[in-house]
């Protein structure tokens, strides 16, 4: 089922979502549908708090990045082909490498786009959706995915990097996207 994306403004994305244990309800059919949600509104990652969910959850699949690449920046990036994953209970355990920037964007945050820095590399420990624990290092578009996805279960958003001034520029269209003054091709959840 596609849920409904939960729109810039709404107080669950600036909450730190909560770890969860595998007795939590029907966190299968939650996790199917954030990745039918994640598909059907073209993003790359999700996380729980956009589908008004204030747990310790994302989904990633960078694999979608490279496989609508341009054919000269094949091979660009050192995490190709890229990973499909589901994260429970993250945390970071290290930031390596050095920051690089990229054009970000966000489901909750449409027709927003801005160029973010964020270190080439991260170190993570996490359960999959078996809540089997890994601890894994990924480099790349995929890190900065992943530290994408992180920050929305620390209650942090890609706009919080941006300049005082770059985001008060903003602050008009925030407001819209609060309001539900935006055009999306996908279900949204707007504050009322």
């Amino acid at each position: 089922m596609i849920l409904p994306i939960v729109a810039y403004g709404a107080p669950i994305l600036r909450t730190v979502a909560k770890e969860i244990d595998r007795d939590y309800p029907q966190l299968d059919k939650l996790i199917e549908d954030m990745w039918e949600t994640m598909y059907a509104s073209n993003g790359v990652g999700l996380a729980a708090p956009q589908v008004n969910r204030d747990i310790r959850l994302f989904v990633v699949d960078s694999g979608q990045i490279f496989a609508n690449q341009e054919e000269e920046d094949k091979g660009k990036y050192p995490d190709e082909p890229g990973v499909k994953k589901v994260f429970i209970n993250a945390r970071i355990k290290s930031l390596n490498g050095s920051e690089w920037t990229y054009n970000e964007g966000c489901l909750s945050i449409p027709k927003i786009r801005e160029d973010i820095s964020r270190n080439e590399e991260i170190t993570i420990e996490y359960q999959d959706e078996q809540f089997e624990k890994h601890a894994e290092t990924f480099n790349g578009l995929t890190a900065r995915v992943i530290l994408h996805e992180y920050d929305h279960i620390e209650g942090k958003l890609f706009i919080d990097y941006l300049k005082p001034l770059k985001r008060k520029l903003m602050k008009g269209k925030l407001d819209d996207i609060t309001k539900g003054k935006v055009k999306v091709d996908y279900k949204m959840m707007f504050v009322k």
